[in-house]
């Protein structure tokens, strides 16, 4: 995966395979340890085991009466012998063929019932319990088995798993009070251009904002890492090199703007002036066909940074880090799942070919229970932040291809 000439403009999927080429060796950042709730959005850096068999017994799955499933038949009338509650053991003795004992839902199961009638499917008596008719029960059926979900020892989450909800309660449950958790990798964000101003100036007429800097400060924060904002890299060389290289601390370098063919475009030859590798310096697609990706070498007790040149137009600059950054930049934060994230859905509209590029437009999904839709946000160009900001997905439409209304078509997710 290595360029054979200074300039190499590659098809999507291939500089998507050249990125995660890269992203499975990649060298990934140190180890800290977090109490639990500080790892949510983490990405762990240990395998977590049960301490004990999950659950630890079995427990009844429904409100009910514990009965053994043999005695549970038509017009059969079962004695209540007790009540055992969630938290509770059973202290009586086992349970005897003709007997039900009620139970509530988690609680244990008493010795020698094997099932659950649920409380729905009986009725009650002085003291006396019998099925509905046209009811029946199976042995096993209402009770959750001990160690069905993990035996004490089992790897319930491996390392590289991202820390949500889910994680968290597992760990948890698991008695895990802290965890260790990959350091976030530092992400050097440096925004070109002489057209750029702070967010709080007046710009000048032909003067802009320099939205870039913030928004892939955010990206960056999103894909596990932690954004080093530098201050604008005016166009001019000696400027654009010094930034560089007070950015060569970071664990990933990206550049916005000065990657196109333009006189004062400068990122490249700055870039190649540090002993750069590039490993494509465009990617046939639209927007973000000039992205460029490469690495720059250790050197001066710095270790190789990966860096990436992002285009300036800010739609342009989304999209490209989602679908190439991001995946290198969780790789660095050591997770497990490092592509994009790919799924499909229905066009809700007739979109033309475009010859030759792959098409990564903002667009709308809307779903409800039986069927997920999508539809193309009007815009005005790679510089409509606000068309961009009504998306919630990018539509991947193939080069020369017309899709039509009804297509199952790609989405990128955000």
């Amino acid at each position: 995966m290595k360029l054979e000439t200074s300039e190499y403009v590659a098809g999507f999927d291939e500089a998507l395979e050249m990125v995660l080429h890269w992203a499975v060796p990649i060298e990934k950042t140190g180890v800290e340890r977090l109490a639990l709730l500080d790892c949510v959005d983490r990405v762990l850096a240990e395998d977590v085991a049960a301490d004990r068999d999950q659950p630890p017994f079995a427990r009844s799955a429904r409100d009910g009466f514990a009965v053994r499933a043999a005695d549970a038949v038509a017009g059969a009338e079962l004695v209540v012998a007790g009540l055992v509650r969630a938290g509770e053991q059973w202290g009586g003795p086992a349970l005897v063929r003709g007997s039900a004992i009620e139970i509530m839902t988690g609680a244990p199961i008493p010795d020698g019932a094997d099932a659950v009638v649920m409380v729905e499917h009986v009725e009650q008596a002085a003291g006396r319990v019998r099925m509905v008719a046209g009811r029946s029960l199976r042995s096993g059926e209402n009770v959750v088995p001990r160690g069905c979900e993990a035996r004490a020892g089992d790897v319930v989450l491996r390392a590289g798993s991202v820390m949500k909800g889910a994680e968290i309660a597992l760990a948890a449950a698991c008695g895990r009070a802290s965890l260790d958790v990959f350091r976030r990798p530092r992400v050097a964000i440096v925004a070109t251009g002489d057209e750029l101003v702070g967010i709080d100036a007046v710009p000048e007429p032909q003067q802009i904002r320099n939205s870039n800097s913030y928004g892939l400060a955010a990206l960056a924060d999103e894909a596990g890492g932690e954004a080093v904002r530098f201050p604008v890299a005016r166009d001019e060389r000696a400027a654009l090199n010094a930034t560089v290289r007070a950015a060569r601390g970071c664990e990933l370098l990206l550049l916005s703007g000065g990657v196109s063919m333009g006189k004062y475009d400068l990122v490249e030859e700055v870039l190649r002036s540090l002993g750069a590798e590039f490993f494509f310096t465009g990617v046939k697609m639209q927007p973000g066909k000039p992205v460029v990706f490469g690495r720059l070498p250790a050197r001066d007790g710095l270790r190789e940074q990966f860096f990436f040149g992002l285009p300036g137009n800010p739609v342009s600059t989304q999209v490209t880090f989602c679908c190439f950054v991001a995946p290198l930049l969780r790789a660095i934060s050591g997770s497990g799942e490092v592509s994009p994230r790919f799924v499909q859905a229905t066009l809700a509209e007739d979109v033309e070919a475009k010859p030759g590029l792959m098409r990564v437009l903002p667009a709308r999904l809307t779903s409800d229970r039986t069927k997920a839709e999508v539809r193309l946000v009007p815009w005005q160009g790679s510089g409509d932040m606000a068309a961009h900001a009504r998306s919630n997905c990018y539509a991947v439409l193939p080069p020369d291809q017309k899709c039509s209304r009804g297509d199952v078509i790609s989405l990128l997710l955000r």
